[in-house]
């Protein structure tokens, strides 16, 4: 004899089984709002700068960075977007490191001067100050990887040389930054999804791992943000994604490099306005 309880448990299955037979499922799209990581109220204008880019030699970091988030701000942000000049970031501060980096002047005798290192000294010679210019004075920055991108950090904190700038373009919000875009090589076990079908025609996919030579790119910006009104930091946000491929695929550096930042830009995007991530929902009736 059944209980019951037991047999009120059967009947509660038995008509939810029913009614879910009966249910029909819907999805429906939704949007969640994701808020700014700045405020960036008080800025009608954004200029994005420059960049001091390094790595391949088969991308312009600079100029095909500033040419991407000039044009998505211009279709996904309020600010207005100014058209100028791509800054040659790298090659200002490595002017800038090495006039830092020239010995002082000194009064010798008639109104004459002469650099305080051609005058008698008692002391020890200092050592000679050490910039981005040191390696590549007779001609342009050469930069390989983080290293050489940390001898060029300085300008970010130049507030005057910003400000100066914002000046000449009625006190904007400012985006520059450094851009490493880098070959890359790796070799190894990866799992691959073999597909093959048994003796009734059923479809098997079975993971194998396989050795494989791979090759492919890694990109590292770092994003700036600055009061184009004091010369001022405002924000700083890096960034790093890789991408691979089989040693047999010949894919140009430069839809590598889109294809990086392309998984970047809405971070980016989302540190000067509110977006929106789209997904959906399952409800029944």
């Amino acid at each position: 004899m059944i209980a019951p309880r037991s047999a009120a448990a059967i009947v509660s299955i038995v008509l939810a089984c029913g009614a879910l037979a009966c249910t029909n499922f819907y999805e429906i799209p939704i949007e969640t709002p994701i808020q700014p990581k700045m405020d960036v109220s008080s800025f009608t204008r954004v200029l994005v700068a420059g960049f001091i880019s390094g790595g391949t030699e088969d991308v312009d970091g600079n100029l095909e960075t500033v040419r991407l988030l000039r044009s998505q701000l211009r279709s996904k942000s309020t600010l207005r977007v100014i058209e100028a000049e791509v800054l040659p970031l790298a090659e200002m501060a490595r002017d800038q490191a090495l006039a830092q980096a020239a010995p002082p002047v000194q009064a010798v005798g008639d109104g004459a001067i002469a650099p305080v290192s051609a005058l008698p000294e008692t002391a020890p010679d200092a050592p000679a100050a050490a910039g981005p210019g040191a390696a590549a004075a007779a001609g342009e920055p050469r930069i390989r990887g983080e290293k050489d991108l940390e001898r060029y950090q300085s300008i970010f904190a130049d507030a005057a040389f910003w400000k100066k700038i914002g000046e000449e373009y009625q006190n904007p919000l400012i985006v520059t930054g450094t851009v490493l875009f880098t070959p890359h090589q790796t070799a190894g076990f990866v799992t691959r999804n073999v597909e093959h079908y048994d003796s009734l025609g059923r479809r098997i996919v079975t993971p194998v791992r396989t050795y494989m030579e791979r090759k492919g790119f890694i990109l590292e910006p770092r994003f700036i943000f600055i009061d184009g009104r004091t010369g001022t930091q405002l924000y700083s946000e890096r960034m790093r994604e890789e991408i691979l491929y089989s040693a047999q695929t010949n894919t140009p550096a430069l839809s590598s490099y889109f294809e990086l930042m392309d998984k970047m830009l809405p971070s980016f995007l989302s540190t000067l306005s509110m977006q929106k991530v789209r997904g959906t929902r399952v409800l029944l009736k």
